[in-house]
């Protein structure tokens, strides 16, 4: 699955090495350890939605629920290649060989934070065990009509044995849904058995398991003591607890006391001096090794690039106008090289696009007047420009749905996703009757009608240039363009609701596989991922298919075949693969930027001396 995020961010979700200037040899030494709380103060630019995990989307959220929440297994902090390992798990799975079945055992002795729920009937509060029919339940959540889940359709293509006819049950009924009622592809087959049975091969759903930020356990108690405040109360087995909720402002995570014994461990590569520096250093400490989080929403890139220089947050994603004075080719840039800031530059597996509501009667459809309408304005969009004045350079042209260091990437495909030919945009819409016809100098639709494109937008200044290119591009071939300007996450809602005709978006990917991409191009996931509604049998055909077999030669063919569809009917405009510059500060010790997965502030220490 993917994660969305706002397209002047990266939701979501990388090259596999560190930037030059980031290596972990020239960190500096730890330092004693102090009485005072070790802080880290972090940013995001976007505000999140909420922390309920069958109610999520956004990277935003999905980066803070993972640190509460957990799933039954995770990544490899260290490991690259990508390399999935136990969390909650005693072990990997067993599968069946058709991977129709998969049987977890899950650790013993692991319990949820202390909360109000867990309070028995004389008020004493009591610990809570995880057990398998936690994940049982937050599997189950997602089905439950009535949560709305817009995951639910991405979930849905797991097949899992008789959930999906619990849920038309619920529909059917109008009752609500039954979580008592047995499902047999969610078991468990005893106190910390966990089993998952499918109706169709899906050799992937390993990575689904690794998903703590939406699969990780949740206690049934905690959302029926909560009910409609859900969103505000997470309540996981993982290193944080929410201690501090200011709506688009500020979110703050403090150490989970019942947090268990766990121990910095990785599996760097040999050949990974960053790697196995890091691993040296930390392993064996306890996690987590700081005690609290503090998250600021700060939406404008100049007070967000002031308030790491000024020291206010520990690390940033360095914004875009600031990143040649910061890292110049690519190297912290001296006189920040002198306060002992490191420096990372990578590749993201990530893409920008522009999506088109395929029910929209301007923009939909796929008669050969609407697709040469969207490629017309995809021809139309200078991707060099946007990347060299809008990204600074720190991108690459997107050529299709699939992102970089995923199962169908290939950086030697090529395709008119890419291509900034005007002329051929002019006369594409010439030939199917988007002409000028009532003189005001703006092309028409067919039938006479003023043909305006309608964009949603964010009010913050990156999106206003994002803007102000977009319209640029689209005057020189004489369609007009509005811009409907709102707050992120209700515009999210309205784009799940397919109430918007046309979003520029940011997908980051979620795991190492690149159907997960498709799911944006998949009929059954309307609604869902599939945010432009977007509906082709051959294209359902492809990625049924794919989900039931292992990746291998007939897979790719199945990739390629897929990117190719893409292109032609052109319901997403993808522009960028973009890099990511990360700076952080000498006092924050052990930081690697993660590939799929976002946990990792509990994998890092604060050297509170070293602050300023």
């Amino acid at each position: 699955m993917k994660r969305l995020a706002a397209l002047l961010v990266c939701a979501a979700a990388v090259c596999v090495g560190a930037g030059s200037a980031g290596a972990a040899a020239a960190q500096p030494p730890a330092t004693p350890a102090t009485q005072a709380p070790k802080v880290l103060r972090t940013s995001f630019p976007i505000a999140e939605t909420g922390f309920d995990p069958v109610k999520i989307t956004d990277l935003y959220s999905r980066t803070v629920t993972p640190h509460i929440f957990e799933g039954l297994y995770t990544y490899d902090h260290l490991a690259r290649p990508p390399k999935i390992v136990p969390l909650t798990a005693e072990g990997y799975p067993e599968v069946s060989k058709d991977f129709r079945v998969w049987t977890v055992r899950i650790k013993p002795g692991i319990f949820f934070a202390e909360d109000e729920a867990f309070k028995g009937a004389n008020g004493q509060q009591t610990r809570r065990e995880l057990v398998a029919q936690d994940y049982v339940y937050a599997f189950k959540r997602f089905a439950d009509p009535a949560n709305k889940s817009a995951v639910w359709s991405y979930l849905e293509e797991f097949a899992i044995e008789g959930l999906q006819a619990q849920r038309e049950t619920a529909l059917k009924d109008k009752k609500p849904f039954d979580y008592d009622a047995p499902v047999a592809g969610l078991r468990a087959l005893d106190r910390y058995t966990f089993q998952v049975r499918l109706d169709k091969p899906r050799p992937s759903l390993l990575a689904l398991l690794a998903s703590s930020d939406l699969l990780g356990a949740v206690a049934r108690e905690v959302v029926e003591h909560y009910g409609d405040s859900i969103e505000g109360h997470p309540v996981g087995t993982g290193p944080f607890k929410l201690a501090q909720w200011r709506r688009g402002s500020l979110i703050v995570l403090e150490r989970n006391p019942s947090y268990r014994d766990v121990f910095y461990s990785a599996e760097p590569a040999a050949d990974d001096a960053e790697g196995q520096a890091l691993l040296a250093r930390f392993k064996g400490r306890k996690l987590p090794m700081i005690d609290r989080v503090e998250v600021s929403i700060i939406s404008e890139q100049q007070p967000r690039w002031l308030s790491f220089l000024n020291g206010k947050i520990d690390h940033v994603s360095v914004p875009g106008e600031y990143v040649n004075q910061a890292m110049p080719n690519g190297k912290v840039a001296p006189n920040l090289a002198k306060q002992g800031i490191r420096g990372y530059r990578v590749i993201q597996p990530d893409s920008t696009f522009t999506y088109f509501n395929m029910d929209d009667a301007t923009v939909g459809g796929t008669t050969p007047d609407k697709v040469a309408l969207r490629r017309a304005i995809s021809l139309a969009i200078d991707i060099d420009r946007e990347i060299r004045m809008l990204l600074r350079g720190q991108a690459i042209p997107a050529q299709s749905p699939l992102v970089p260091h995923t199962s169908g990437y290939d950086p030697a495909f090529k395709s008119e996703m890419s291509e900034y030919n005007p002329a051929r945009a002019k006369a594409l819409l010439d030939l199917y009757g988007y002409v000028d016809k009532d003189g005001d100098g703006w092309r028409d639709m067919p039938d006479g009608s003023a043909l305006v494109l309608e964009i949603a937008t964010q009010p913050d200044q990156k999106s206003r240039q994002a803007d102000e290119l977009w319209k640029r591009d689209m005057n020189a071939i004489g369609i007009r363009t509005k811009f409907a300007t709102g707050q992120w996450p209700e515009q999210l809602k309205q784009a799940n609701a397919g109430k918007l005709m046309m979003w520029n978006l940011g997908v980051t990917a979620a795991g190492p596989d690149g159907q997960d991409a498709l799911g944006t191009l998949h009929g059954p996931q309307a609604g869902g991922q599939n945010l432009a509604r977007f509906k082709l049998a051959e294209m359902d055909e492809i990625f049924d298919r794919m989900g039931a077999i292992p990746d291998g030669p007939e897979r790719d063919a199945l990739f390629q075949r897929a990117k190719l569809l893409a292109v032609a009917y052109m319901p997403y405009r993808h522009h960028v693969h973009r890099y990511t510059n990360d700076l952080v500060h000498p006092w924050l010790l052990g930081y690697r930027r993660p590939v799929f997965w976002q946990e990792w502030w509990h994998k890092v220490d604060i050297d509170e001396g070293l602050r300023k």
